[in-house]
C-alpha cells in the first residue's frame, strides 16, 4: 500500500483548517475536539491502519535515507505529500488529537492504543530528513509524545511504589517526623482512585505494551538520526523518560550494552531505554559532558531505590527483586559508560558516588545496597582515582548527619572485601597513603568508635568484629595493630579527635589533620594505645546505650576468638558480667556471645567459667525468653553430651567440654549451685530426665569426672521414679571406704542418698544411719560434710508420724549433741584443756553441735548453753553451780577473755545463735548481749557472724528483734567493708520478706551506704534499693526525701522532720554535715530524684514550699547559721535537673532519632507517641506554671525580702534558683512576680547576663576552632608532627541555605548578573547554591580532578578548604592546589590603655 492510500483513515481532507490553526495556536496544551462526524469516523479507524502507515513511513524513510547516501533517484516524503494535496500541519493536528485524547479521563484501551500509534507516527515523521523545514517539529507534541507511556499503561507497580514511598522514611532519614502530602502526591492519590475503577484484561495491556515498545523505537530511531544538541529541555525530558522506562518491565537474562545495529532486535523496553540514555551520552545531543551529567543524576535514584519527582524529597521504593534487579543493571550500565567514555566519565563517576553516600537514608537495608553499589563502582577506578575517592570518604565519614557517618562504615566494610590495591600503582603520591585497608580501618572504620552518635558508635564497633572474618591478612594485621603493643603502627599526623561544643542544643563535629604511615621502633608508645584502644572497648560495653552495648560485645568476643587480645579473666568477666544487663537484647546478646566463644575455645578453662559464670545465672532471670535461651544452651552443652561411658572409647570434645564444665561447677563455681538447681527444676518437669539418661549418668560415677556425674546426679534423682539402687548403695560404700573423695563429692552424694531413702528397705536404712552416726562421731568430715550428713540422716528418720520423727531425731541427734557437749566439757572444765586445744576439732564439735541441736531441741540441757557460751568468755567456775546466770547487759568481749582463738570464738557465735532459735528465752537474754556486742566488739568474724544470727532471729522473733534493727543497721558504717556488705544483704533480705519496716533512722542508713567509699558497696547497695525494694514500695523515696534534708544536715529544729531517737555514737557515725560531705549529700539527693515519677517530682515541690520555705517565710524557723545552710541547700535542691519533669525535658531534648531502627517502634506508633508527648508537655506544663505562680512565688518574694532584712548570703542561692527555673519562662518573668517588680527586673538581669554569658563562651570555643581553617595537603601532612593537632572548621554538603553569608562573596554574585555571558568565578571549596548550577560548562586546569555537581540544592563536598557561598555562574575555573588562595587579612586591633599609654608618650 501506498503512502497516501494509507493516510486515507485519518481524513485529512475533511479536517477544517480554522479546527487546524486552533490546535496550533493552542500549542498542543489541549484537545480541541473535531466535528462529531469526523470524530466518530477516526475514533472507528483500530491499531492497524495506524501500523500500515507506520510501515509505509518507515519504508519511505529507509528509502529516501539511501538514497541520500546513494544517487538521489528517490522522491521525498515531503514532496509526495505535497503533491497529493496533504497537509502537513494537519497532518500532525490530527495526530495530536490521537495522542491527546489518552489524557481524558478512563481512557479506553483502544484509545490508548491510537496515541501510542499516532506518537509514534510523529516521532518517525519527525526523525525523516525535512521535518524542520515542514514544520512538523513542536518542542511540546515531542516532548508529549515522548512521555505518552506513562499515561497510557496502567501503572499497578509504580503505584503501589508510590503508596509505599509516602509510607516510608523519607531521603534523609529521618523516621520520626510524619510525612507531608503535598499537592502533588493528593494528585496522584486522586489518579490512582481513578485508575483503580479500569479493569484490563491480559490481552489489553498485551495490546497496549506492543504499543509502547513502537514508540520507544520511534524515540530511539528519532535519536539516531535527530540531533538535540540544540534542544536541552527535551534531551533533559528524554533523560527523565528512559530512566523511568527502566521500570517498565522484568528484564529476562542479562542484558549487554554493546552497539546496537538493529533497534527492532532488542528484546525488552529496559534494554531499549538502557540504549537511549546511551545515545543520549552521543556528542550530537550536545556536550557529553552535560549529558553525562543528566543520565548519572538519573541513575542515582535508580541505584539509590528512590522515587525523585519534578518537586519535594525523593520517596524510597519497596525493596523488591525487580527494583533490585534494575538498581543492578544501572550500576552495570555505570560500569560500561566509564568503559566507553574513560577519563570524560571518570569526574561524573566520582560525583554519583559523591550523592549515593550523601543522600543515602539510615535504613540498613538501603545502605547495604548502597555500599554495595559504592563497592562496584569503585572497582572500575584507576588507583589514583580510587585513593582520592577514599580521601573524600574520610572526610566524609566526620559529616555532621549521623547517617553520613554510619553509611561511611558500611562503605568500608564493602572496600575490605575487595583486593587491595598497592601504594606502587597510584601515580600521586601524596593519595598513596590511602590505598591500603590499614587506611580504612585503623582512620575511618575504627575513629568511628568515638563518634558523637550511640548508632555510628555501635555499628563501627559491630564492623570491627567482622573485619576478623575476611579473608585478607592485611585487614586482619591492621586491626591487630589496634590492640596490640607490638609490631608497625599507624599514628595520626595529628591526633584524631571527635569533640562536641554545645551551643543553644546544636552539636558541632570537628576533626584534625589526616592520617600517615610511622614505623615505630620503641613499644612504649603503641602498648599504650593498645591498651587505652582496649580500655575504651570495655567501657563501650557498658556504656549507657543499648547498641552500643550489644555492639561492643561483639566486637569484644571477635577480638577473643582471633586472639587479638588476652583471654584473661577481666575481659571475660566484663563479657559474662552483660548476661545480667538491665536490658534485655543485650543480655540475648551477652549469652550469645559467650556461646561463641565457648564453641570457638572449648578447651579454655577461663571460657569455660566464663560461660558458666554468664549462662547459669540467666535461668533465673526476670525475662521468660532471656531464661529459655540460657536454659536451651545448658541442654545443649551439658544435658545431650552425657554418653554412656566405656573405660575403652575416648571422650569426644564435646563429652569432654561437658565434663570440665560439670568439674568447675562442682569447684571454682559452687556459688552456681542454686541457679543451677533452679534450671533442673524446669526440666524436670519438661520430663527430660529418661530412663537411659539416668544410666548413662551413673555409668560415668566411676570414672575420673564422677565429681560432675554425681553433681548432675544430685539433682536429677528427686525427679526420676527409677533408678538402679544397687550402684548407688556401691557408690556410698565405695565413699566410705575412700579417702580421695572431695568434700563436694561427698555432699552430692549425701543428697543423692538422702533423695533414694523413701525407696530403700528397712534393713538397708538402719545400715546406711549406723554407717551415718560412726562417720559424724569421727568428726573427721568438713563442716560442709557434717551438714549434709545430718541432713542425710534427717531424710532417713521421715516417716508419715511426726512423733516417730521427733524421736528419731532425739535418738540420733541427741547422742551427737552428747558427744560433742562431753568434748566441750572436756576442753573447758580442764584448768589445761586450752594449752593442748585442736581449734579444727574445736570447730567441727561446736558445728557438729549446733546443725544436730536444731533436730533435737529437747536434747539441749542448761549445761549445754553454758559451756557454749564459755567458748565466748570465761565463765567455767559456774558451770557446776549453775547458780549465777550472765548479766545481760555487757557484751561477750567484756568479760575476762579467755585464750581461745578467734576462729573458735566466731563459730561459737554461730552455734550460739542455733541454739537461741530453739529458745525464746534465750533470746530474750542473749540479745542484749549481741547488740553490745557489734558496738565494741574488736574480733571482725564474731561481729559479723553476730549480725547474721540476729538477721536469722529476727525471722523467727520478728518482734523482739525489731527493737534491736538500729543496732544492726549501725553496722552500714562498721569500720570493715566486709561486715558493711554482709550488713546490706542481710538488711535487704529482711525488708524483702517485710520482716523489717522502713521505721525511724532505717532508710537515712540506707542512703549513706549510697556513699560508702567502697564502690562496690555503694553499688551493691543501689541494686538493692532500686530493683528489690523500690518495687516492693514505690513511693520509699518521696516519703522520706524532704526529711533526708534535715537529718543528713543534722538539724533538729523542725517541729516534724528528724525526730527518731538516735545515741550520739551513732548522730556522729551517720552524719554529714558540713561543707566537706556537701557531694555525698547532693550525690543521695540526685539518686533520689532521679528515680522519682513526674508526679512524686511535682508533688515533693510542693511539698517543698509548704513545709520549708513556707517555715522560714513566716519565721517558724529561725534564719540562725545551722537554718541558713538548710534553706540554702533547699534552692540548691530545686534547682538540680533532676527535679525537672521528665515529661517536659524529655520532649524538649527529643534525640529519639538516634536510636537504631531495630529498636524504634514502628512509624505509626512513634508518630502517635510523638503527639502524646506533644499534648502530655503542653498540659503539665501549664499544671506546672499555675503551681508556680500560685504556691512558690509568694513564698519566694517573701524570703527574699526577708533575707534583704538579715543581710543573709542565701540570697544569692535564692536568686540562683529563680534564674535556673524561669529559663522556660524568660518571656513571662513580669507576669510571675507582678507583685514585686523589682525582683522581676532582677530575674530578667540575670537571665540576660547569663546568656551573654554562654553566648561569649560559644565564641571563645569557636575562635579557637577557627585558628587554622586550611587542610594541608598529603605532601605538606608528610612533613609535619605527628603529635600536633589543628583543629579545622567542618567541611558540609551543601544545602539550599549557605552556611554562612560572605560579603566578597555577595558582590561576585552581582557582578555575575551584571555581566551573564562571561560568568565565571574562582571555586575555593565552593558549595554551590540552590540554583547556581544550570547549564554550566566545565574549565579545569589540566590534570586535575574536579568535584562536580548533579543538580541545584546538592553538590559535591570540598573537604580540603573551607566553605563559602558565591552566586550563580555558568563556567567554574577551578584552582588547582599549587595555587594557594590570599589568607584572610588580620584584625588591627588595639586596646584603649595601649593606645591611651601612645598618646600620653607623645
Amino acid at each position: 500500500m501506498d503512502l497516501i492510500s494509507a493516510l486515507q483513515f485519518l481524513k485529512l481532507k475533511e479536517v477544517p483548517e480554522a479546527w487546524v490553526d486552533e490546535v496550533w495556536d493552542l500549542e498542543f496544551t489541549e484537545r480541541k475536539p473535531l466535528d462529531e462526524t469526523i470524530e466518530e469516523g477516526l475514533a472507528d479507524s483500530g491499531d492497524k491502519a495506524f501500523r500500515t502507515l507506520y510501515q509505509c513511513l518507515l519504508a519511505h524513510a529507509a528509502q529516501q535515507q539511501q538514497s541520500a547516501g546513494g544517487d538521489g533517484g528517490s522522491r521525498s516524503i515531503w514532496a509526495t505529500l505535497g503533491e497529493n494535496g496533504v497537509s502537513v500541519k494537519s497532518l500532525v493536528a490530527v495526530l495530536s488529537s490521537f495522542v491527546l485524547a489518552v489524557k481524558a479521563k478512563a481512557a479506553s484501551v483502544q484509545q490508548r492504543v491510537n496515541s501510542l500509534h499516532a506518537a509514534s507516527v510523529y516521532l518517525l515523521l519527525l526523525g525523516i530528513p525535512g521535518s524542520i523545514a515542514n514544520k512538523v517539529f513542536h518542542e511540546v507534541l515531542l516532548d508529549t509524545c515522548s512521555d505518552l507511556t506513562s499515561h497510557c499503561y496502567p501503572q499497578d507497580a509504580g503505584k503501589k511504589r508510590k503508596k509505599d514511598g509516602l509510607k516510608s522514611s523519607q531521603a534523609d532519614g529521618k523516621r520520626s517526623k510524619p510525612q507531608r502530602k503535598d499537592t502533588v502526591e493528593m494528585e496522584v492519590d486522586e489518579e490512582e482512585e481513578e485508575e483503580e475503577e479500569l479493569h484490563f484484561s491480559g490481552q489489553d495491556l498485551m495490546k497496549i505494551r506492543d504499543a509502547v515498545v513502537l514508540l520507544v523505537e520511534s524515540l530511539l530511531r528519532l535519536l539516531q538520526t535527530y540531533p538535540l544538541k540544540d534542544r536541552p529541555q527535551s534531551a533533559s525530558n528524554c533523560t527523565e523518560i528512559f530512566s523511568k522506562l527502566l521500570y517498565f518491565e522484568p528484564v529476562i537474562g542479562e542484558l549487554t550494552f554493546d552497539a546496537v545495529q538493529d533497534i527492532s532486535k532488542l528484546r525488552s523496553v529496559p534494554e531499549m531505554a538502557f540504549y537511549g540514555l546511551q545515545l543520549l551520552c552521543l556528542p550530537k545531543h550536545g556536550d557529553q559532558k552535560e549529558s553525562l551529567r543528566r543520565v548519572f543524576h538519573r541513575l542515582l535514584y535508580v541505584i539509590l531505590m528512590m522515587n525523585k519527582g519534578n518537586r519535594g524529597k525523593p520517596s524510597l521504593l519497596v525493596c523488591s527483586q525487580a527494583i533490585l534487579s534494575t538498581r543492578d543493571q544501572a550500576i552495570h550500565f555505570v560500569c560500561h559508560l566509564v568503559d566507553e567514555l574513560k577519563e570524560l566519565a571518570l569526574p561524573f563517576l566520582q560525583i554519583l558516588l559523591q550523592h549515593i553516600c550523601f543522600q543515602m537514608v539510615e535504613k540498613s537495608e538501603y545502605r547495604s545496597h548502597g555500599a554495595q553499589a559504592v563497592g562496584m563502582l569503585t572497582s572500575q577506578m584507576a588507583s589514583t582515582d580510587y585513593a582520592r575517592f577514599i580521601k573524600w570518604l574520610f572526610n566524609f565519614s566526620r559529616n555532621s548527619k549521623m547517617v553520613c557517618r554510619l553509611f561511611s562504615v558500611d562503605v568500608v566494610m564493602v572496600l575490605l572485601e575487595q583486593p587491595e590495591r598497592r601504594p606502587d600503582d597510584c601515580e600521586d603520591p601524596d593519595l598513596a597513603c590511602f590505598l591500603p585497608h590499614k587506611f580504612l580501618i585503623q582512620s575511618l572504620l575504627f575513629a568511628r568508635r568515638m563518634d558523637n552518635s550511640p548508632t555510628v558508635q555501635g555499628h563501627a564497633l559491630a564492623c570491627l568484629a567482622q573485619c576478623l572474618e575476611l579473608p585478607s591478612l592485611n585487614v586482619t594485621r591492621a586491626v591487630h595493630n589496634l590492640f596490640s603493643a607490638t609490631g608497625t603502627q599507624t599514628v595520626l599526623e595529628g591526633e584524631i579527635t571527635e569533640g562536641s561544643l554545645s551551643s543553644q542544643q546544636t552539636q558541632k563535629t570537628y576533626r584534625t589533620l589526616p592520617f600517615r604511615t610511622v614505623e615505630i621502633s620503641s613499644t612504649d608508645g603503641p602498648g599504650c594505645d593498645a591498651k587505652e584502644n582496649l580500655a575504651l572497648l570495655l567501657r563501650r560495653v557498658k556504656d549507657l546505650k543499648i547498641n552500643v552495648r550489644k555492639s561492643a560485645l561483639q566486637a569484644l568476643v571477635g577480638l577473643l576468638k582471633h586472639d587479638v587480645i588476652p583471654m584473661s579473666s577481666e575481659n571475660l568477666a566484663t563479657l559474662s558480667e552483660r548476661c545480667r544487663d538491665p536490658a534485655v537484647s543485650v543480655r540475648k546478646k551477652a549469652l550469645q556471645c559467650v556461646g561463641e566463644l565457648l564453641t570457638n575455645k572449648p578447651e579454655c578453662s577461663v571460657v569455660q567459667k566464663a560461660w558458666l559464670q554468664g549462662v547459669v545465672p540467666a535461668v533465673m532471670d526476670s525475662e521468660s525468653s532471656v531464661q529459655d535461651k540460657a536454659l536451651e544452651a545448658l541442654d545443649q552443652v551439658l544435658l545431650s553430651q552425657v554418653k554412656l561411658y566405656s573405660a575403652s572409647r575416648h571422650l569426644d570434645s564435646s563429652q569432654r567440654l561437658t565434663w570440665d564444665l560439670l568439674g568447675l561447677l562442682c569447684h571454682e563455681c559452687q556459688n552456681l549451685s542454686r541457679y543451677f538447681s533452679r534450671a533442673f527444676t524446669i526440666w524436670s518437669k519438661q520430663n527430660k530426665f529418661t530412663p537411659t539418661f539416668i544410666t548413662n549418668l551413673i555409668s560415668h560415677t566411676e570414672a575420673d569426672h564422677a565429681a560432675g556425674a554425681w553433681l548432675l546426679l544430685s539433682k536429677v534423682v528427686a525427679s526420676s521414679p527409677v533408678l538402679p539402687y544397687g550402684k548407688i548403695l556401691d557408690a556410698w560404700d565405695n565413699m566410705l571406704s575412700s579417702k580421695d573423695i572431695t568434700v563436694t563429692t561427698c555432699c552430692h552424694i549425701l543428697s543423692v542418698m538422702g533423695d533414694i531413702a523413701p525407696h530403700l528397705n528397712e534393713d538397708t536404712k538402719d545400715r546406711i544411719v549406723n554407717d551415718l552416726m560412726s562417720w559424724l562421731k569421727t568428726y573427721t568430715l568438713s563442716l560442709e560434710v557434717i551438714s549434709a550428713a545430718v541432713e542425710t540422716l534427717f531424710q532417713f528418720g521421715r516417716s508419715e508420724d511426726i512423733k516417730q520423727i521427733q524421736a528419731f531425731m532425739n535418738q540420733h541427734c541427741g547422742e551427737l549433741v552428747s558427744v560433742s557437749e562431753a568434748y566441750l566439757a572436756g576442753i573447758i572444765l580442764s584448768e589445761k584443756g586450752a594449752q593442748n586445744l585442736n581449734e579444727e576439732l574445736m570447730v567441727k564439735h561446736l558445728h557438729t553441735l549446733g546443725v544436730a541441736s536444731l533436730h533435737c531441741p529437747a536434747k539441749v540441757g542448761k549445761r549445754t548453753i553454758l559451756l557454749v557460751e564459755s567458748v565466748l568468755t570465761t565463765h567455767s567456775d559456774k558451770l557446776a553451780e549453775y547458780q549465777e546466770e550472765l548479766p545481760a547487759s555487757l557484751p561477750l568481749s567484756q568479760f575476762k577473755t579467755n585464750s581461745l582463738p578467734t576462729r573458735v570464738r566466731a563459730h561459737g557465735v554461730i552455734t550460739l545463735g542455733k541454739l537461741c532459735l530453739q529458745h525464746e528465752e534465750l533470746v530474750q537474754k542473749y540479745l542484749p548481749v549481741f547488740a553490745r556486742e557489734l558496738e565494741v566488739g574488736t574480733e571482725v568474724a564474731v561481729r559479723n557472724n553476730v549480725v547474721v544470727i540476729m538477721c536469722d532471729l529476727c525471722v523467727r522473733y520478728t518482734n523482739i528483734v525489731d527493737h534491736y534493727i538500729p543496732n544492726i543497721s549501725a553496722c552500714l558504717r562498721d569500720s570493715e567493708a566486709v561486715i558493711r556488705q554482709q550488713t546490706l544483704i542481710m538488711l535487704t533480705n529482711l525488708l524483702q520478706e517485710e520482716f523489717v519496716k522502713w521505721k525511724g533512722s532505717l532508710f537515712f542508713r540506707f542512703m549513706v551506704a549510697l556513699v560508702d567509699p567502697i564502690p562496690a558497696i555503694a553499688s551493691l547497695c543501689e541494686y538493692c534499693l532500686l530493683h528489690l525494694l523500690l518495687k516492693k514500695n514505690p513511693e520509699m523515696f518521696s516519703q522520706h526525701f524532704i526529711e533526708c534534708i534535715f537529718h543528713f544536715n543534722s538539724y533538729n529544729k523542725h517541729k516534724s522532720y528528724n525526730k527518731f531517737t538516735q545515741s550520739e555514737r551513732e548522730k556522729v557515725q551517720f552524719s554529714l554535715k558540713g561543707a566537706r560531705h556537701r557531694d555525698k549529700r547532693f550525690r543521695i539527693y540526685r539518686f533520689l530524684l532521679e528515680n522519682f515519677t513526674d508526679a512524686q517530682r511535682f508533688n515533693i515541690t510542693n511539698k517543698i514550699n509548704q513545709t520549708v520555705l513556707a517555715c522560714f517565710a513566716d519565721e517558724e524557723l529561725p534564719l540562725d547559721a545551722d537554718g541558713a545552710e538548710i534553706l540554702s541547700e533547699t534552692f540548691n535542691i530545686l534547682s538540680l535537673k533532676e527535679m525537672k519533669l521528665q515529661a517536659i525535658s524529655t520532649a524538649a531534648g527529643g534525640a529519639a532519632g538516634e536510636e537504631p531502627e531495630e529498636e524504634n517502634m514502628a512509624n505509626m506508633a512513634n508518630m502517635a507517641k510523638a503527639v502524646l508527648q506533644a499534648a502530655q508537655k503542653k498540659v503539665v506544663s501549664q499544671v506546672q506554671k499555675k503551681a508556680f505562680i500560685e504556691n512558690t512565688v509568694p513564698l519566694i518574694i517573701g524570703l527574699k525580702n526577708l533575707l534583704e532584712q538579715k543581710r543573709s548570703p542565701v540570697l544569692r542561692d535564692l536568686m540562683a534558683y529563680l534564674q535556673v527555673t524561669m529559663e522556660d519562662y524568660r518571656n513571662e518573668v513580669k507576669e510571675f512576680f507582678s507583685g514585686d517588680e523589682q525582683l522581676a527586673v532582677e530575674v530578667e538581669f540575670a537571665l540576660k547576663t547569663a546568656e551573654k554569658e554562654r553566648q561569649m563562651e560559644v565564641q571563645m570555643e569557636n575562635c579557637s576552632l577557627m585558628e587554622d581553617t586550611r587542610t594541608p595537603t598529603a605532601q605538606h601532612s608528610v612533613q609535619g608532627s605527628p603529635v600536633r593537632s589543628r583543629p579545622l572548621v567542618p567541611f558540609s554538603f551543601a544545602t539550599p541555605q549557605p552556611p554562612r553569608p560572605n560579603p566578597l562573596s555577595a558582590r561576585l554574585a552581582h557582578t555575575d548578573r551584571r555581566v551573564r555571558r562571561s560568568r565565571s568565578m574562582a571555586l575555593e571549596g565552593t558549595v554551590m547554591a540552590k540554583g547556581a548550577v544550570n547549564d554550566r560548562a566545565i574549565s579545569t586546569p589540566k590534570g586535575f580532578n574536579i568535584n562536580l555537581t548533579f543538580d541545584e540544592g546538592v553538590s559535591a563536598i570540598f573537604s580540603d578548604r573551607g566553605t563559602s557561598l558565591v552566586g550563580e555562574t555558568s563556567v567554574l575555573h577551578v584552582r588547582s592546589n599549587e595555587q594557594q588562595a590570599p589568607g584572610l587579612r588580620q584584625w588591627n586591633v588595639q586596646s584603649p590603655l595601649r593606645q591611651k599609654k601612645k598618646s600620653s608618650n607623645v
